[in-house]
């Protein structure tokens, strides 16, 4: 498959159709390997399950767990206006961390 150089990222089906020619297996497969790999993530990252996903030499999924934070004032710093930030519920966040090996990739 010889395309031009661009700088745009690969589509979802550009991704399988490399993965299906590099490996050999059919494109139905790869996309099977995906939604396998979805749900994976999905159950590790659910409230059940321990909330972190490690992709083995790319990056480690960690749900983090943010309190509440109630409604405080500050100031503009641009303006020196009197401002009151609204105050957030807890909630979870995904964090994403590059391992390694990811990171030596670049």
């Amino acid at each position: 498959m010889a395309k031009a150089e661009t700088n745009k990222p690969p589509t979802k089906t550009e991704i399988y159709n490399n993965i299906a020619e590099s490996t050999g297996l059919a494109k139905k497969d790869v996309s099977a390997v995906f939604d396998a790999l979805n749900d994976e993530i999905a159950k590790s990252l659910s409230k059940k399950g321990p909330q972190t996903f490690t992709l083995p030499g790319l990056c480690k999924i960690v749900v983090q767990n943010k309190p509440a934070t109630p409604a405080r004032e500050g100031t503009n710093p641009f303006t020196g206006e009197k401002t009151v930030f609204k105050a957030k519920p807890a909630r979870n966040v995904v964090k994403v961390r590059p391992l390694k090996k990811l990171k030596d990739m670049v």
